[in-house]
């Protein structure tokens, strides 16, 4: 089956790509056709939130959409959150917190925690908003760093 054009907006550039298979993930499109390596492929299955990008500043997870259901989109990846002012601080906020570990699973939470706190702001209250990251996993801490990390991040918020 041959594929067919992709029109996206990645991290604020114009990109257009030619021969995108039906089938192909937004994942694979962004790490392999264009590089961006910080969006990390963890379980496959939409379980474990490390492959998260924002779709027109929503957090969705780019393992379980299509490339082609993307065509026209606004994709911002962790390589482009600091260009994007919730992003940064949540970016800096997790360095602050030494909420990194291993840095596998920190672009997905970066991510998620940067769609949510852009679709609400403060006014989530803080055991909602980690309710909500509950679909991100971490395998090497026991998420405190994580937590104080999102409570800055959120507090810093006007």
């Amino acid at each position: 089956m041959s594929g067919g054009r992709l029109r996206l907006s990645v991290n604020g550039r114009p990109t257009e790509l030619a021969d995108v298979p039906p089938e192909e993930r937004l994942l694979d499109t962004v790490r392999w056709r264009l590089g961006l390596k910080g969006t990390k492929e963890g379980c496959r299955t939409g379980e474990c939130g490390a492959c998260t990008v924002l779709r027109d500043g929503h957090a969705v997870l780019s393992c379980l959409l299509l490339a082609r259901d993307a065509d026209g989109a606004a994709i911002t990846t962790i390589e482009g959150v600091r260009s994007d002012p919730v992003g940064e601080r949540v970016r800096a906020a997790f360095e602050s917190a030494g909420a990194l570990q291993c840095g596998y699973c920190t672009p997905g939470f970066v991510m998620a925690l940067t769609g949510l706190l852009r679709e609400a702001g403060r006014s989530t209250p803080l055991d909602e908003l980690l309710e909500d990251l509950g679909g991100n996993l971490c395998r090497c801490t026991g998420y405190s760093t994580i937590v104080r990390a999102a409570r800055a991040a959120r507090e810093g918020l006007p």
